[in-house]
């Protein structure tokens, strides 16, 4: 669901994520037709990073944890 809003609203998918200021900067991309496929790859990639930072605090807590 978070990359179809990432597809169609790339400054929304960054608000969601927290990223307020990012999301504001994304939305004026969005408002260009030539700015809105940068502003959707950023999403996206955004979305990935959070994805990989979850993985990765998740793989040092079972760390911490089995220690």
């Amino acid at each position: 669901m978070r990359y179809v809003i990432a597809f169609f609203l790339p400054w929304l998918s960054l608000i969601l994520q927290g990223k307020i200021l990012s999301g504001i900067i994304c939305l004026f991309l969005q408002i260009t037709i030539i700015g809105w496929i940068p502003a959707c790859i950023w999403a996206f990639t955004a979305l990935n990073r959070m994805y990989a930072d979850r993985r990765t605090q998740k793989i040092v807590k079972e760390i911490r944890r089995n220690n």
